[in-house]
């Protein structure tokens, strides 16, 4: 649960009334009423110790056998006990004066629950009902009573699957060089890993083993396998979920439990999953043509609804999806919701893909960001605006790379980027566009900081942008307009990639924002950039750096 607590339980609790249980007939349920389980409760402190359940030292486990500790290897033939839940607790808690001596010392405080079943079938003319539960009850404290010795001797322990385990760490005793790992967890290259889903650890081996047929686990870390339903030895080695166990229903049929034997649907029902306990109505008084229907299509509606649309059985019409839901199949009856914060632009969508991110604009001002429309690379949404202010730190300037943009030229100009040096139209303008382009440019800002809008209408839409900036020490702002004014850093379309692709931007933009790691990339990392690229900048950056060479 935490570094300082854990909870271990074994056995299965009687549930509580009102829970899910299901008697077989009403005698069980009477027998049940009668011999309700005895519930004890005990707890216990450790001092000077913290919670660690850990795996005892081999040595210390022989002599333990050796010593014929209570219990033996042997599991006791009359136990009663069908339910132990162990919590350990380390956590600080204290309160007043008692708390203040405590500081420096750890307390453990253990709390374990009992549940013991009276089997009435033990009941004799000489003891009754309540003399048996007397006699258990008796058991149990005199048991518990054992372990509250035990418990600060180093002999309280868990034996499971063939391992024990010691429930706390004296603070005292120094951990063993190499520690040994944790319950349901195996050591690996130096480093104690837990067993993976559809496995467990076995004591004996000291490995994690696949779960045998018959057998699941969904979790990590585990002791032990769950058991199918049918308790078969059938179905894959290694199951990860109840799915693996072998006779579930298939799709169309439905039992009890969700095993064999399965029926069919009834007709006016279907099921389209395996290991189903039950099936759905097609609703509205509608049937199907034959038992064991898979889908609601099998229903037959007094319309076929097409995508984008579902089946209502109330008024049995088609019903378009509406916005935020969408579906892709014909004679449907529901509209999926689509994913995460994303929405459609209308009703009726018929894809995932309508499914659109609207979040976009913000606050920016760092050395290098970047700029993106909305639910980029998807297309971006209809009637939307955004606005970005970048904000660079002191007497720095604003660089920009426009890869690529994609905006629909049948439109006109509906969806518009534009930066410049406020929200005021009379403002000082960088950069305006409401059209495609798939050359790439390079620009510095006319203005300190940078105020970007982006405003598209309800009509067509495009993949829209993803565009890097970034800001350098105004002392070189000669060089780098002269770098980025330059036609040969567009001519060649290799040096056009390089303005594309995110890896080699950012080594310009670091040459760009530091031009003395220039000479990082022209000496370590030749292969990057393009020869061209290089004789470029080097002409540049030199007489930039060295005027009077």
């Amino acid at each position: 649960e935490s570094d300082s607590s854990y909870t271990v339980s074994c056995g299965t609790p009687v549930l509580r009334q009102g829970g899910q249980h299901r008697p077989t007939n009403s005698s069980q349920q009477c027998l049940e009423t009668v011999a309700a389980p005895i519930k004890q409760k005990a707890s216990f402190k450790i001092k000077d110790a913290k919670c660690h359940l850990h795996p005892r030292a081999k040595g210390k486990q022989d002599e333990a056998g050796k010593a014929g500790v209570q219990g033996g290897s042997a599991p006791c033939s009359d136990c009663q006990v069908a339910f132990v839940n162990l919590k350990c607790d380390s956590s600080k808690k204290g309160k007043g004066r008692r708390a203040r001596n405590s500081s420096n010392k750890e307390v453990t405080r253990i709390t374990l629950e009992f549940e013991a079943e009276i089997k009435p079938e033990e009941i004799t003319a000489s003891c009754n009902l309540h003399c048996l539960r007397q006699r258990v009850e008796k058991k149990l404290k005199a048991a518990i009573k054992a372990l509250k010795k035990s418990i600060n001797q180093e002999r309280f322990l868990l034996r499971f699957a063939g391992m024990e385990y010691e429930v706390a760490r004296k603070l005292s005793v120094a951990p063993e060089r190499q520690e040994s790992c944790g319950p349901g967890q195996q050591r690996l290259g130096g480093k104690c890993v837990s067993c993976s889903q559809g496995t467990y650890y076995h004591g004996q081996t000291e490995q994690c083993v696949p779960c045998p047929p018959g057998t699941y686990q969904e979790k990590e870390g585990q002791l032990s396998c769950d058991l199918c339903p049918r308790g078969d030895a059938f179905g894959p080695v290694g199951a990860t979920n109840i799915t693996g166990c072998t006779g579930q229903c298939p799709p169309g049929h439905h039992s009890a439990d969700g095993f064999k034997p399965c029926q069919p649907c009834p007709r006016g029902s279907y099921q389209p999953e395996v290991g189903r306990a039950l099936c759905f109505p097609c609703g509205g008084g509608l049937t199907t043509r034959h038992e064991g229907a898979l889908s609601f299509q099998d229903c037959d509606t007094k319309v076929q609804c097409s995508p984008g649309h579902y089946y209502n059985t109330s008024v049995h019409r088609c019903i378009r999806c509406v916005v935020g839901t969408y579906q892709p199949d014909f004679r449907q009856n529901y509209c999926i919701t689509c994913p995460g914060n994303t929405t459609t632009d209308f009703d009726g969508s018929t894809s995932v893909s309508q499914c659109k991110n609207r979040q976009c604009g913000g606050e920016l001002g760092e050395y290098t960001g970047y700029i993106e429309s909305p639910n980029y690379p998807g297309n971006y949404p209809a009637n939307v605006e955004c606005t970005w202010n970048i904000n660079p730190p002191p007497k720095r300037k604003i660089l920009i790379v426009v890869p690529e943009i994609f905006l629909p030229s049948e439109d006109e100009c509906g969806d518009v980027l534009v930066m410049r040096k406020n929200s005021s139209p009379s403002s000082i303008t960088t950069y305006e566009t409401c059209q495609t382009y798939e050359r790439p440019i390079a620009f510095t800002a006319r203005s300190r900081k940078l105020w970007i809008n982006f405003k598209t209408s309800e009509a067509n839409s495009a993949r829209g942008f993803q565009i890097p900036y970034v800001t350098y020490d105004e002392d070189y702002e000669q060089l780098v307009e002269d770098i980025v004014r330059d036609g040969r850093l567009y001519a060649s379309e290799n040096h056009q990639e390089i303005l594309k692709d995110k890896k080699l931007i950012k080594a310009f933009f670091d040459v760009l924002a530091h031009p003395q790691n220039y000479f990082k990339y022209t000496e370590k990392h030749k292969e990057m950039l393009p020869r061209s690229f290089i004789k470029l900048l080097r002409s540049k950056v030199s007489s930039f750096l060295r005027p009077y060479k």
